[in-house]
């Protein structure tokens, strides 16, 4: 697993398009937030908090994951090195792994550096350091979480094409659907119940529980559990 995860993690940063995808996110994020006035901006805000960038992220996150991970299977299948991989002495699940953590840690790279804008915030508060520490641990461990998911999605939509634009195109819809899809289906129900089980069947109302602070074990369950199948059935794919 640790040579293809190191010949993938090569091969993202060998090229321009790496470092191109992770400044557009950074670059985004600081504008909505330090820049663009707005509902977002920090200093519009009167308060310190960083709360637009745990709102901005899942959705910047739809666009992000896919381009780090459309080209995982996709490539190898275009370039004609995917039948030198299968005949290597690997298993499946290694392959998957291999490429599913590499993935993992390019958007993981990219959100590190955000950290900075709590610190920033932190030295800016009245009294300096009167920040909400457990909400933004809590919003940034389950930024993790989300990163964890849509890679795993992006993955699987990988090994469907060797088309890499028809791969991200894929991935954007379901991680779509699965973060915000089921938030618009609630419209057709009606009762408490209904619409909360629903809600619960969609990655954002376990991300928003995060998002309050707390680590719940039920959030964490369903984002290995997701993550997990869809791992799972890209294992299928590539045995087929």
């Amino acid at each position: 697993m640790l040579p293809i995860l190191k010949k993938e993690l090569r091969a993202f940063f060998s090229s321009a398009v790496g470092y191109i995808v992770i400044g557009l996110f950074l670059l985004l994020t600081g504008l909505f937030l330090w820049v663009i006035p707005g509902q977002f901006n920090v200093l519009d805000a009167g308060y310190a908090n960083v709360d637009g960038l745990f709102y901005l992220a899942p959705w910047l996150f739809l666009f992000l994951c896919p381009a780090v991970t459309m080209r995982l299977f996709a490539e190898e299948k275009q370039t004609g090195t995917w039948e030198l991989l299968v005949t290597k002495p690997i298993t499946e699940w290694q392959i998957v792994l291999g490429k599913y953590f590499a993935g993992t840690i390019v958007v993981l790279l990219a959100l590190l550096p955000t950290a900075i804008y709590f610190i920033s915030v932190s030295f800016m508060a009245e009294p300096q350091g009167n920040v909400d520490i457990g909400q933004f641990w809590g919003s940034f461990i389950g930024l993790i979480f989300l990163a964890s998911i849509y890679t795993a999605i992006g993955t699987f939509t990988s090994s469907l094409s060797k088309n890499q634009i028809i791969a991200f195109i894929t991935a954007l819809v379901l991680c779509f659907f699965l973060y915000y899809g089921f938030d618009l289906l609630t419209a057709f129900f009606t009762g408490g119940k209904k619409i909360q089980f629903i809600e619960n069947l969609g990655i954002r109302a376990h991300y928003a529980s995060m998002s309050r602070g707390v680590v719940d074990s039920r959030d964490v369950i369903y984002f290995v559990v997701t993550g997990v199948i869809f791992l799972t059935l890209t294992v299928w794919k590539v045995k087929r």
